[in-house]
């Protein structure tokens, strides 16, 4: 019994070792920056880091020479199937969390435990919108063309996609509003690999200040105060 006793203490000491490591982790590596990359072109293309304070997205416009969002992002795809919308917001996470818990007061143990541990699928979250505001919760970058290019591959890498090459729609009533919906994504979710993250590579693939790593939108926004 003695033996057993030892080895739940021994065993419940690494846990809360591990966790500990990984908040001081989570605190401290954010602050380690990652420079933009100057790559010689004229900044003229709009772009936008926006938390809802659980998850990140980067936001684009819906539509420019480069690229048209919606014939991959179809606004039919949307409760309200408006078509006048002029950007949209685009995010990576955990299925489970995008669908059940769209503020922290609806995080379920079983939800955070599964994310945490690589035992549930992912989505990417599209949200159109008519305009954006900069504000605490959304900063404004101008990217060059080049730079814009590198972060719609980024985004569009992380889609799953059917046969014919389109993005999969999640059918679900769990949307956030009238104006997004959910797509079937690669990947796992997991406690060093998270949304942020997600969010926080997607502006590295496009040369933009970044942190090293982060978990969280902190990470990431306090490299635009």
């Amino acid at each position: 019994m003695k033996k057993i006793l030892i080895i739940v203490l021994k065993a419940l000491g690494i846990i809360l070792g591990i966790v500990a490591l990984y908040v001081v982790l989570a605190l401290l590596v954010p602050f380690i920056g990652v420079s933009a990359k100057d790559d010689g072109e004229k900044k003229e293309i709009p772009i936008y880091i926006y938390t809802n304070g659980v998850h990140t997205d980067i936001v684009m416009q819906v539509k420019n020479d480069l690229q048209d969002w919606s014939t991959k992002v179809p606004f039919s795809n949307t409760t309200s199937k408006r078509t006048d919308y002029q950007y949209i917001g685009i995010g990576w996470g955990d299925k489970g969390f995008y669908l059940d818990t769209p503020t922290w007061a609806d995080l379920k143990f079983s939800t955070a435990f599964k994310a945490a541990f690589w035992l549930s699928e992912s989505a990417m979250h599209c949200t159109y919108y008519s305009t954006m505001k900069e504000g605490e919760d959304c900063k404004m970058i101008m990217i060059s063309r080049s730079q814009y290019k590198k972060l719609v591959e980024f985004v569009e890498a992380k889609f799953d996609r059917d046969k014919n090459g389109n993005f999969i729609l999640i059918p679900t009533n769990a949307v956030y509003a009238d104006n997004d919906a959910f797509y079937d994504a690669k990947g796992s979710y997991n406690f060093t690999y998270t949304c942020n993250t997600w969010t926080n590579d997607a502006l590295k693939a496009a040369g933009q200040k970044a942190a090293l790593w982060t978990a969280t939108d902190f990470g990431i926004f306090r490299h635009y105060k």
